[in-house]
């Protein structure tokens, strides 16, 4: 296992620990401490696989990253590499939110049936205390668009008596929340006639 150190503009890839130290001794500005070698030895032998700072002034550290990279150069590009997936990861994650909320969105009006489960307040009446309990509750209603007849239903249960205001209720985003479009409201009403 190699070392990628960075400290601002200055990089290296050291082989070695003492590699390491002896890059840093180099940069004019950096003051090591006694235990410096001691610190990165016990951080390239651990299964730890964050960065790791050092610091070396008031408020300046060098960063060390464990890389099984041969060359400067071949971890840069692994890094780029890294960098792309992983912002590949983040619009594909910021794709799939944007489909959740356009099919949350869409005008459909008619009948809904929708389930929730919330963390509704229990108090528990040997001890006086309070606990959350995980409650579905599961309608079906006229509603605009999946998330009007969520706001119905958060509404009505935030409504009611027996229910206690600090329950809490899932995002309308969650796997706590289902739906499914039963049809527009005169097709409904015929076929259960």
């Amino acid at each position: 296992m190699n070392l990628y150190v960075r400290y601002f503009d200055h990089e290296y890839l050291a082989k070695t620990v003492d590699d390491a130290i002896g890059f840093l001794q180099s940069i004019d500005e950096i003051k090591l401490e006694s235990n410096a070698a001691s610190r990165i030895t016990t951080f390239l032998n651990s299964s730890n696989l964050y960065p790791f700072r050092l610091k070396v002034s008031y408020s300046n550290y060098v960063l060390f990253l464990k890389t099984e990279a041969e060359t400067l150069e071949q971890f840069k590009s692994e890094e780029e590499l890294r960098k792309t997936q992983k912002s590949d990861r983040v619009a594909t994650m910021a794709e799939r939110k944007k489909n959740i909320l356009d099919a949350l969105n869409e005008r459909k009006e008619g009948w809904w049936e929708v389930g929730i489960k919330f963390k509704r307040v229990l108090i528990v009446p040997e001890t006086g205390k309070c606990k959350y309990a995980d409650t579905p509750f599961r309608v079906r209603l006229k509603a605009k668009s999946a998330m009007d007849a969520y706001f119905q239903v958060t509404d009505h249960l935030r409504a009611r008596p027996d229910i206690d205001p600090r329950s809490q209720f899932p995002s309308a985003k969650s796997q706590n929340f289902e739906y499914t479009y039963l049809g527009p409201i005169e097709e409904t009403e015929q076929q259960e006639a």
